[in-house]
């Protein structure tokens, strides 16, 4: 149980710029292993440049609107399904430690938000040379946001996710350190991205949402 484990004896809450906790060694060092080995592919090597949002392809509109297989962004995403689940094992022992009803009540009670009958998605995301991510909020049917950080290439820290207050200025930039992160609820003002930073290599990170829209993972 490392991520209820990292939440419960490894975290700290922030209230600037909006609530949220940092979580520290949230992750089991096999599910490390799986998400740096995740073939994901590169956008440089299909022509295709970053626009300031995940879906680099066309697929962001439905993405949005809740379809969960990232729509036309497939190819660039690596979600775990039940489908895939047999190449992601510990992954899938991740995703069941977040079904389980003593760790989403438990944030629950965090957050102050009912995540009983939500389901789980989780996405294994590889950001490469020239990506960024325009400050957004969430949308509403992601009940909880949450970025594992997986700096395994020794890069900067200051890749990690910015930060905004309700003006877009920016506050705070949580450290890209391996095997720390960090969640909050989704709300008006969560303004969140990542400015145009020097990625030398990659930036692996483990996406985890609690969710309102049907996914393989229903918590218990």
């Amino acid at each position: 149980m490392t991520f209820l484990n990292s939440i419960n004896n490894k975290s700290q809450q922030f209230e600037t710029p909006f609530k949220h906790w940092e979580l520290n060694e949230p992750l089991s060092k096999e599910a490390i292993n799986e998400i740096i080995n995740a073939d994901i592919a590169n956008p440089d090597e299909h022509k295709l440049e970053y626009d300031g949002t995940r879906a680099i392809d066309g697929g962001e509109g439905k993405f949005r609107e809740g379809i969960t297989s990232g729509g036309k962004a497939l190819k660039f995403r690596c979600f775990v399904t039940k489908e895939n689940s047999k190449d992601f094992p510990s992954l899938t022992k991740f995703i069941e430690e977040l079904r389980q009803k003593e760790t989403h009540q438990k944030i629950s009670n965090m957050v102050g938000k009912d995540l009983s009958n939500s389901f789980v998605r989780v996405e294994v995301i590889c950001d490469r040379k020239g990506f960024w991510l325009k400050p957004h909020c969430d949308i509403k049917e992601k009940l909880i946001s949450c970025l594992l950080f997986i700096n395994n290439k020794n890069e900067s820290e200051n890749l990690g996710t910015d930060f905004y207050d309700s003006d877009l200025k920016k506050v705070k930039t949580l450290p890209y350190k391996h095997n720390y992160g960090y969640f909050f609820s989704s709300g008006p003002n969560t303004w969140h991205g990542m400015e145009k930073k020097e990625i030398v290599k990659e930036r692996r990170c483990l996406q985890v949402n609690y969710v309102t829209f049907n996914t393989d993972w229903p918590v218990y």
